[in-house]
């Protein structure tokens, strides 16, 4: 059983596994539908997904037409102004067959030219904020990767009071002291104001390099299920966050067997052990 907690002040109560649409990139609508299915059996209840996501929004809409009421639905816009997010909204609620979407996410806002458009007069802050006034979403949140992101998620909620952040947390990128400490700062600060946070990246094994890719995901993502048990599981005894699913279809099963079986954290030697025999390196320096 994948255990659920509350999704920030959101009044959602959701599984610690969120689906990331991601893996639907380039998916068929049958096997779009198991993988959905696949969801369904191991009681997740909240879907992640975003425009730039290949087909991901088009597979996932005709599904929700039986299962809307069991999800929380969130998605994002990479747009930077108004009118650009408020047509991306637009077409997000088309394509995912829905009159209201539950979170809608400010996606990859790190550079900091970008930042102060999206978040500025005419931005896509605006478009967002008209959008949950007129009822079109219910929430709003905030993504982004890369090692200056938990310093710019802190700008963000000095700005704007976001429902919810997401941004990378692994075992190996913790291991960087300044992302480590910024990291932590941003944890505090949403615990204290009640934002959700939501976690990517909790698989990566390491950047492809000059490796011919044989995964959907832009790293090379761990495979062997043990491994796979021992990310899940630190990322998931840290109370108050959660887990987005990889962007890959084969990789998504085993993550769910592992976060369906946590009791808890691997030790310090195992997750060691494990950067070396895994040859790990970080995906963000």
């Amino acid at each position: 059983m994948i255990t659920q907690q509350p999704f920030g002040r959101t009044g959602h109560m959701s599984t610690r596994i969120i689906f990331g649409g991601a893996a639907l990139w380039v998916a068929t609508q049958d096997e779009a539908d198991r993988v959905l299915d696949l969801i369904l059996e191991y009681g997740i209840n909240h879907i992640d997904t975003a425009p730039s996501y290949g087909d991901s929004e088009l597979r996932i809409g005709p599904w929700l037409d039986q299962h809307r009421k069991q999800f929380f639905l969130a998605t994002k816009t990479l747009e930077r102004g108004y009118q650009g997010a408020r047509d991306e909204i637009q077409r997000s609620l088309e394509r995912l067959h829905t009159d209201q979407i539950d979170l809608l996410q400010l996606h990859y806002l790190v550079k900091p030219e970008e930042w102060e458009v999206a978040m500025g007069p005419g931005g896509a802050l605006e478009a967002a904020i008209e959008a949950r006034e007129q009822g079109l979403i219910r929430f709003i949140g905030v993504t982004g990767h890369d090692v200056p992101i938990a310093r710019m998620h802190m700008r963000s909620l000095e700005r704007f009071d976001f429902d919810s952040v997401l941004l990378p947390y692994s075992y190996t990128l913790m291991q960087n002291p300044e992302y480590a400490a910024d990291f932590e700062a941003l944890l505090a600060v949403c615990q204290e104001r009640n934002v959700a946070v939501q976690t990517i990246k909790g698989v990566t094994r390491r950047p492809w390099g000059d490796q011919p890719k044989t995964h959907q995901t832009w790293y090379q993502p761990l495979t062997d299920q043990t491994a796979i048990d021992h990310a899940v599981h630190w990322i998931l005894s840290r109370p108050g966050i959660f887990l987005n699913t990889a962007g890959d279809m084969t990789v998504l099963p085993k993550i769910l067997d592992a976060a369906a079986r946590f009791q808890a954290a691997p030790t310090e030697a195992v997750m060691q052990a494990d950067l070396a025999n895994q040859e790990m390196s970080p995906l963000f320096v």
